[in-house]
């Protein structure tokens, strides 16, 4: 027989796979837009293969004012400031650091990853308003990261949700050793 706390574990590490998917699937897409971005700056005749018409058109939206900075950190930081980045750079660097918050089985960082994804869907939101108000736009790819964003919103709250549990089951907090169904009491 089978101990709830293993079957906990369990549906842990397939929480963790079908987050570091999606973690994975939001770096693809940010790096193909800063291709896209970076390739229209320095060739105007470039087509995307994400450019379907005039109304969706994932070049016109990145290479707005909003497509840096999120359209907000000009009017905070100088111009030429390092950290206005095009918004892709900070897609990858929010999903590469979502992911290696993931790998342990730690309430406090995923509580912390639940916050970013948090932000990361507000973010959404607003960039989505943007993109669809204020730029009349389609953008296949933006709208994709905020499907990412929300699936990995909700994986995070499933992850808490289990951890808790699996805290109830053994009486506190769990470190993993060795492997997924071995676990020792945190002390």
């Amino acid at each position: 027989m089978v101990s709830s706390a293993a079957l906990i574990l369990n549906k842990l590490r397939r929480l963790r796979s079908c987050f570091a998917f999606f973690c994975f699937v939001g770096i693809a897409l940010s790096s193909y837009a800063f291709y896209v971005e970076t390739k229209k700056e320095h060739d105007d005749s470039y087509v995307a293969m994400c450019d379907i018409n005039e109304f969706m058109s994932c070049t016109k939206v990145f290479s707005s004012k909003y497509g840096k900075g999120f359209g907000l950190l000009q009017y905070v930081l100088d111009e030429d400031s390092p950290l206005i980045q095009p918004n892709p750079v900070y897609g990858a660097i929010f999903y590469g650091l979502v992911l290696l918050l993931g790998l342990g089985n730690y309430l406090f960082l995923a509580r912390v990853q639940m916050l970013l994804c948090i932000m990361a869907n507000l973010g959404s939101v607003y960039l989505g308003y943007i993109l669809y108000f204020v730029l009349e736009n389609i953008c296949v790819v933006c709208i994709s990261t905020y499907f990412v964003n929300f699936v990995l919103l909700i994986v995070t709250f499933l992850r808490i949700s289990k951890l808790k549990q699996l805290s109830l089951e053994t009486g506190g907090p769990i470190l993993q050793t060795g492997g997924f169904n071995k676990t020792k009491k945190r002390v």
